[in-house]
C-alpha cells in the first residue's frame, strides 16, 4: 500500500487524506458495497454528530469520512458537533447532537433521570491507561491509594469504567484518591509538572506519554478481565442516539455504523493507517517514538463486532456496577438495540 512516511513533516494534511481516500476506497470497491451505500437506500437527512476530536481514539473518523474514503448514502449529511469526553455524552442527552458516542454504564446512569439513550452499534473498546512517572514508586493501582490521580471527565465512560475496574480489585477511587477531573491535554500538563500522582488517559494521549518515557502501570480492561474472567474486549462505547430518534431514523443509524465498522476492518488490515493519521491525532511531527507506536497500541480498539457476546459483555458491566453500587439498580429497558446489524 502506498503512503508517506510519519517522518515527512512537509507533508500536507490535505495530500495526505486525499491519497488514504483514494487507497481505502478501491479498498472498499473490491467487495460488493454494503445496501446502505447504494442510492436506492438513502434516506436524505441531516444528522448531528459529535468530534470528539485530537486527542482521542475518534479523532480519524472525521477527516476520513469528510474525505469520501466512506461515503454516506446520497442526500445523509453530517453536522459535526465538537466536544470532549465526557462532553459528546451530555450534548447528546440535552440534544445538541443526534448521535454521539456513548457507554453502557453512562446509559444506564441517566434512565432513572428520565433520558432514554440506546446504543445502536459498536464504537470503541476500553483504552483507558493508567500512566505514572518512570521515576515513581508505584508499582500497582493499589499503590494509589491516598495518592492524587487525573482522570477524565467524570461524566465519560473511561471514568466510570476506570471506577469499576478498581472497585472490583478493591479501590473506591472516589473514597481512596484524590481525583482531578479534566481533558486529556490539561491532565497531561498536571502529571507533567508534578501536581498528580498518576493520571488515567485514553489513546493516543497515553502512547505520547510512554514515548516520552512515563510507564504504564495497568489498563482499565485488563483488571476488568482479570477481575471477571470475561475475555470479551472491555466494550467502551458505541455509537447512541435517542431512542425514539434511533427508531425513526433507523437508516441513518444503520449507515454511520456500517461506515465506522468499514473504517475500523480497514485499520485492523492495515494498522499502519494509524501513523499515517498522526496529525489528525493531534500529535506534532516532533514526536517520531509515538507516531511509531500508533499502529501496535491503538489496533484493539477499533471495534468490529455487534452481537451476543458484546452484549454479554454490557450487561456485565450494568450487573456489576449494581452489585458495587456504583449504579442504584438495573434500567428498565435494554441499554443496546439488538437488533441492528452492521456490515460483516
Amino acid at each position: 500500500m502506498p503512503r508517506s512516511s510519519p517522518t515527512e513533516p512537509g507533508r500536507s494534511r490535505r495530500g495526505f487524506l486525499k491519497d488514504t481516500a483514494l487507497t481505502l476506497a478501491a479498498a472498499a470497491s473490491a467487495a460488493s458495497l454494503p445496501p446502505f451505500l447504494r442510492p436506492a437506500a438513502a434516506d436524505p437527512a441531516l444528522i448531528r454528530m459529535t468530534d470528539g476530536g485530537p486527542g482521542t481514539a475518534g479523532a480519524i473518523w472525521r477527516p476520513l469520512i469528510d474525505s469520501g474514503a466512506y461515503p454516506l448514502p446520497s442526500g445523509f449529511q453530517l453536522d459535526w458537533v465538537k466536544g470532549t469526553p465526557g462532553q459528546i455524552q451530555l450534548q447528546l442527552a440535552t440534544g445538541a447532537a443526534n448521535v454521539a458516542v456513548f457507554g453502557a454504564l453512562g446509559v444506564a446512569e441517566l434512565a432513572p433521570r428520565g433520558s432514554d439513550i440506546v446504543i445502536v452499534g459498536p464504537a470503541l473498546n476500553n483504552h483507558g491507561r493508567w500512566i505514572v512517572r518512570d521515576n515513581s514508586s508505584i508499582r500497582t493501582p493499589k499503590d494509589l491509594v491516598g495518592k492524587k490521580i487525573a482522570s477524565l471527565n467524570e461524566a465519560s465512560d473511561t471514568f466510570r469504567q476506570a471506577r469499576l475496574a478498581a472497585q472490583l480489585h478493591g479501590i473506591d477511587l472516589k473514597k481512596d484518591t484524590t481525583l482531578i477531573f479534566g481533558a486529556p491535554t490539561a491532565n497531561v500538563a498536571l502529571f507533567e509538572r508534578g501536581d498528580v500522582d498518576a493520571v488515567i488517559t485514553i489513546e493516543p494521549t497515553a502512547t505520547r506519554l510512554i514515548a516520552r518515557g512515563a510507564r504504564e502501570i495497568a489498563r482499565t480492561g485488563d483488571l476488568w478481565q482479570q477481575a471477571t474472567g470475561d475475555n470479551t474486549p472491555l466494550f467502551l462505547v458505541g455509537l447512541a442516539a435517542h431512542r425514539q430518534w434511533a427508531e425513526q431514523n433507523r437508516a441513518s443509524t444503520k449507515a454511520l455504523g456500517d461506515q465506522l465498522v468499514a473504517i475500523h476492518r480497514q485499520i485492523r488490515a492495515k494498522p499502519q493507517i494509524l501513523s499515517e493519521l498522526y496529525k489528525e491525532f493531534g500529535i506534532p511531527d516532533s514526536e517520531r517514538a509515538a507516531i511509531e507506536l500508533l499502529p501496535k497500541r491503538l489496533i484493539d480498539i477499533y471495534a468490529v463486532d455487534w452481537g451476543k457476546p458484546v452484549f454479554a459483555n454490557i450487561e456485565r458491566q450494568i450487573d456489576e456496577a449494581v452489585k458495587v453500587g456504583i449504579l442504584p439498580k438495573r434500567p428498565d429497558k435494554p441499554v443496546y438495540d439488538a437488533s441492528v446489524t452492521v456490515a460483516g
